[in-house]
């Protein structure tokens, strides 16, 4: 049978602003390691540490703008666009703009706080 999920999860998020997480699918809501699927809405003015993650990371920008900064350089996703970050690459996404953003970031195998691997503050 289908697993229905009637709600998410909100995490706790990290960074300089609160950002809401409500995990759907993953660790904490559906206990779900192979894939975690989460809405994100960070305001305007939120960076977040950089992180080399053991994970690839496929995120779709629902509305406003994402800055993710890499070692080759800054792109900025806005809506109806989409980034993919590989696991061991270095990364950091900020909301700078106006408007924050709101995206779906899918991670596999799932986000995990051990396997995320954020720079020290």
């Amino acid at each position: 049978m289908p697993t229905f999920i009637p709600a998410p999860s909100i995490i706790e998020a990290a960074g300089n602003k609160p950002k809401v997480i409500q995990e759907f699918i993953g660790h904490v809501n559906s206990q779900t390691s192979d894939v975690s699927i989460a809405r994100m809405i960070s305001p305007s003015g939120w960076v977040e540490p950089g992180q080399t993650p053991q994970f690839d990371e496929y995120t779709l920008v629902l509305k406003g703008e994402l800055t993710v900064e890499s070692k080759e350089g800054v792109q900025v996703v806005s809506a109806g666009q989409a980034i993919i970050a590989k696991k061991g690459e270095w990364i950091r996404y900020s909301s700078p703009h106006s408007e924050g953003a709101e995206y779906i970031a899918v991670c596999l195998p799932a986000f995990s706080p051990d396997t995320v691997h954020r720079d020290p503050s």
